[in-house]
């Protein structure tokens, strides 16, 4: 089964060069060719591996790269016309996983993509589908499906999901649930949880008055409910 590429390349011709090479190993191609659209579309889409060019225009591609990896560990491919050590250096220091210097060989790149996935494959647990009912948290795509349909959240949002679908019918307070999304904990944020869940439920839930999965225990925190229709009380 192939992975699911962004290619963000403004070379309109190269692009579609890459595409070509890509497609015949399997993998489905998404094309961009701006640094703002690449940003969009790599949060809308969190793809597999990202082979992105330095030199865009909009947002230039080691913003993307610094900005993504704030918010994901999707592997990055970067594709530079800078040859010098600096330049690379600093490509790699801000996130990325490889780097090719132009002109390179589309077969390189294909090579360099099948190396990632790979090393990216053997990282991924097992088992990374998370199943609750009709509720699916992929924790290594980082996906999140009701009846099969692809819900868009946030990456606080997964986290906080993802917690509680590890284990369900376990209690989270607020306070672990901020640990788990923002790597802190403060009283004075308990109230970003709750927004957190209310949103979460307006994606996920038939019904965001009487939910199935994420449930209220009240005075404590939150809790996946260990069979979805169960619902809370609120």
């Amino acid at each position: 089964m192939g992975a699911r590429i962004l290619v963000a390349e403004d070379d309109v011709k190269q692009a579609e060069l890459v595409r070509r090479y890509l497609e015949r190993e399997g993998h489905a191609v998404v094309i961009t060719h701006d640094g703002r659209t690449a940003l969009d579309e790599a949060r809308r889409r969190r793809p597999d591996l990202l082979v992105l060019d330095i030199m865009m225009p909009r947002v230039d591609g080691l913003d993307v790269c610094r900005i993504l990896r704030q918010e994901s560990d999707t592997p990055i491919i970067m594709l530079t016309a800078r040859s010098t050590e600096d330049d690379l250096l600093l490509g790699l220091d801000l996130g990325a996983d490889d780097y090719l210097t132009k002109p390179y060989s589309p077969r390189e790149l294909v090579a360099r993509v099948r190396s990632i996935l790979r090393r990216a494959d053997r990282h991924r647990a097992p088992d990374s589908r998370l199943r609750i009912g009709e509720l699916v948290v992929d924790t290594g795509r980082h996906q999140v499906f009701v009846d099969d349909r692809e819900i868009d959240v946030t990456p606080a949002e997964f986290k906080i999901l993802a917690c509680l679908a590890a284990e369900p019918g376990r209690v989270f307070p607020r306070q672990k649930l901020l640990e788990e999304a923002f790597g802190f904990d403060h009283y004075a944020l308990d109230r970003t949880v709750d927004v957190h869940v209310m949103n979460l439920r307006r994606k996920i839930e038939a019904d965001p008055a009487a939910p199935a999965f994420l449930l209220t225990v009240y005075g404590v925190g939150y809790k996946m409910a260990d069979r979805p229709g169960v619902r809370d009380a609120s």
